[in-house]
């Protein structure tokens, strides 16, 4: 997230709320960025030396702290931009979590089931709201963006119906 800051603040100095207002838009299908990550991270960023304070206004408001990316923080985010992002990592998703856990936890197969299946319900409700979006209103990084979150549901979904599907067949009790 320190590397996603530093790109915001790329655009120019800018205080917190206008960091978080602008990660927002780039990532309008991710979870809004918390207030308090985005300070706790403008803080680490100035400590570390990838980001100064400019200056502190308050414009007929609350006080803000306006902050500006430093070289070093240039040449931060240059290498982590030259690093390619390590695979995600097989059963790090809630999704497979819940459903592992589920199983290995409950009655045979009756509450994985159930929660593969509200899990599914939940897949195809976030899919339906996706896809309802014109996308032609999107820039390029937007798009790519929106795109990737319907390909990653669309292997959750994918994922699930196997689970319900193995979860139907009678195989030999495995050991708790």
């Amino acid at each position: 997230m320190t590397e996603l800051h530093l790109a915001l603040l790329l655009r120019g100095p800018a205080h917190g709320y206008e960091v978080k207002q602008a990660y927002d838009r780039w990532f309008p299908d991710a979870k809004p960025l918390a207030f308090g990550q985005v300070y706790a991270t403008l803080g680490r960023l100035v400590r570390d030396g990838l980001a100064e304070v400019v200056e502190t206004r308050s414009e007929g408001g609350p006080e803000r702290t306006v902050y500006a990316v430093t070289d070093e923080g240039r040449e931060r985010l240059r290498a982590w931009l030259a690093e390619p992002a390590p695979p995600a990592v097989a059963g790090t998703e809630d999704v497979v979590r819940k459903t592992v856990v589920a199983l290995r936890t409950s009655a045979p197969g009756r509450a994985a089931r159930a929660v593969a299946l509200d899990q599914r319900t939940a897949h195809l409700r976030r899919m339906r709201e996706l896809q309802a979006r014109d996308p032609a209103a999107d820039d390029v990084a937007t798009r790519l963006a929106h795109r990737y979150a319907v390909l990653h549901l669309d292997a959750d979904l994918r994922w699930l119906d196997e689970a319900v599907e193995a979860l139907d067949s009678p195989t030999p009790e495995e050991p708790r």
